[in-house]
């Protein structure tokens, strides 16, 4: 799978909240890290789709682009935008680095968020 197929799934799956599509995303025991210092990362799919569930946002709040800075076959870079101005929030500058898996999905995801002031 590539970055960008990725990418489009976790936004397939960030719009749809199903923890199949979720669990897809990430190896039996993957990580998510919701910054590089998070000191309880969700570890294993399930904990991550439960995790990313009990934390979802509807689709009618943002809107979100993308940029795939750097690919290959040991982990993928992507700058990212989500805009929450349209339900009166705040702008985030985004930057994900997803290690991936021997299968092709994400066995560590680190996400580095910042809100424009």
């Amino acid at each position: 799978m590539t970055a960008t197929e990725w990418v489009e799934n976790y936004k397939k799956a960030w719009v749809r909240n199903d923890p199949d599509d979720i669990r897809a995303l990430f190896t039996l025991d993957g990580i998510y890290k919701g910054s590089p210092n998070d000191a309880e990362p969700a570890r294993g799919h399930d904990e991550v789709a439960e995790w990313w569930v009990g934390n979802s946002e509807s689709p009618d709040d943002y809107t979100f682009e993308y940029w795939v800075v750097i690919e290959n076959d040991e982990y993928a870079v992507v700058q990212n935008v989500t805009d929450y101005a349209p339900s009166g929030g705040e702008t985030w500058d985004n930057l994900w680095v997803i290690r991936w898996g021997s299968d092709g999905r994400a066995e560590e995801f680190t996400e580095w968020a910042k809100a424009r002031h």
